[in-house]
């Protein structure tokens, strides 16, 4: 026969990692409202991103945003890899905030970079000063790198979104990991962001933006939506 637990085993407190699991399955009911809160923030993205794109292609005034000596950083086609990573982090976010508050404010944030990005699309028109890969250096790389440079578009640079992306959701997913989950999460939003320039879809300046651009979004957005009582 099993003992009763003790005064003390009770009132011990639970750890956070005990008490509420990194990964969880969130249940039906909240997966489809994440899908549908995911959908309409991709409806959206595609209007300001694919529009800034269309807009900056119609125009002939660029604005240099790369350094010279970053002609010299070298094409690193196995790093595509990390690249498209960030569309993992998508699919885990209702798995890791299962509230539809966490989750809603997650969404709202992504939304407002979005919006500051279409803004920094439109002030800042630019050409990507890499010349193209050459089909030789892409090896076993070709076809996901080709994908992944089809969804990046032309000319929207600055600020990078895909590291905006990337950070916005570790930041807040970091928060609520073990200190080994918080090590790995950011050494991958390090890996997605310089990947970006390892595979001459970003300059340095863009990762920059877009990195301060999240962590803007995340304090001043996530977590006043998070909180605020009209938005439960």
């Amino acid at each position: 026969m099993a003992s009763l637990p003790t005064i003390v085993e009770i009132a011990k407190p639970k750890t956070m990692e005990q008490a509420v699991p990194f990964l969880a399955w969130p249940g039906w009911a909240h997966l489809r409202y994440a899908a549908l809160l995911s959908f309409v923030n991709t409806l959206w993205f595609v209007l300001v991103y694919g529009g800034m794109d269309s807009l900056t292609a119609r125009r002939s005034f660029r604005v240099p945003v790369h350094f010279p000596a970053e002609l010299a950083i070298p094409f690193v086609p196995a790093m595509t890899l990390f690249y498209m990573s960030i569309y993992l982090l998508f699919w885990m976010a209702p798995f890791i905030l299962r509230t539809r508050r966490e989750f809603r404010a997650l969404v709202i944030s992504m939304a407002f970079a979005i919006f500051c990005g279409g803004i920094g699309f439109l002030l800042f028109p630019a050409d990507l000063a890499f010349a193209p890969p050459r089909e030789e250096d892409l090896g076993i790389w070709a076809g996901l790198f080709h994908f992944a440079d089809k969804l990046n578009l032309t000319y929207n640079l600055l600020p990078s979104l895909h590291v905006a992306f990337a950070v916005i959701c570790i930041a807040i997913f970091s928060a609520r990991a073990p200190v080994g989950g918080k090590v790995l999460l950011w050494f991958w939003a390090a890996m997605v962001a310089a990947s970006t320039v390892l595979i001459h879809q970003h300059h340095l300046l863009d990762v920059a933006t877009g990195w301060l651009l999240a962590l803007i979004c995340v304090k001043h957005v996530f977590y006043r939506s998070a909180i605020d009582p009209r938005l439960h």
